[in-house]
């Protein structure tokens, strides 16, 4: 007779590894990270990693999995409400995304330096590139309303929303640095929001938008981080 597996065990037990991998590789990164040390933080066998993940980076696949559904279950309501505008969407889907990282403040901080750091090369890359491919289809879903509104000037919403992520990326990467010079004291406040605010107007300005038209990074969110 076939074993039958129970879905909710099944996925609990493989969150219990995820758990275990995410925390590990934010303490001491991806390199240094073994199949042991999960075993030995999980207390299970080797066999029974093994039935849920094939390898080290199918591990990794999964925590990076992870760390992008978070923020596009957060922001999913909002993309679906028919009575906001492409505007108002982008701007939620900023504010969401800032209070998210906000509430996991401490967590954040903790893995900042290491996130950062040569032995997660390869744990950035995977999330550069997943976050990518689910976030163009977020962004040119938006893109293609403003075009139906006439509020934003894009020839092809996919090539708009793949360049947009680009750029997001870059943000997220750009203001790691800038939160780490800051706390060593080597920039000041208004350095912060002037090397931010770039980044907001090369969004208005490749969606065809007027100057202020976006809120990217809201003030009481740039204080809670940098002041």
């Amino acid at each position: 007779m076939a074993r039958t597996v129970n879905p909710a065990a099944h996925a609990l037990r493989r969150d219990t590894f995820i758990d275990a991998a995410q925390q590990l590789i934010a303490e001491r990164g991806y390199d240094d990270l073994s199949i042991g040390d999960v075993l030995s933080a999980t207390g299970a066998s080797r066999g029974a990693l093994y039935h849920y993940f094939d390898s080290k980076a199918d591990l990794l696949e999964a925590v990076v999995d992870r760390m992008t559904d978070a923020v596009l279950t957060e922001v999913k309501p909002l993309l679906d409400d028919p009575r906001l505008s492409a505007l108002e969407k982008f701007d939620g889907l900023f504010a969401r995304i800032g209070r998210w990282k906000t509430e996991r403040r401490e967590l954040l901080l903790s893995v900042l330096e290491t996130w950062y750091s040569d032995e997660n090369i390869v744990v950035r890359d995977k999330f550069r590139r997943h976050a990518t491919a689910r976030m163009t289809p977020v962004l040119a879903r938006i893109i293609d309303q403003g075009k139906v509104e006439g509020t934003i000037d894009a020839a092809s919403p996919q090539h708009t929303a793949e360049l947009l992520v680009a750029l997001l990326m870059g943000l997220n990467e750009r203001a790691g640095h800038l939160f780490m010079a800051r706390q060593a004291g080597a920039i000041s406040y208004d350095d912060v929001r002037a090397a931010l605010a770039a980044y907001v107007i090369g969004f208005e300005r490749i969606l065809g938008l007027s100057p202020g038209s976006l809120t990217m990074v809201d003030e009481s969110t740039l204080e809670t981080w940098f002041r």
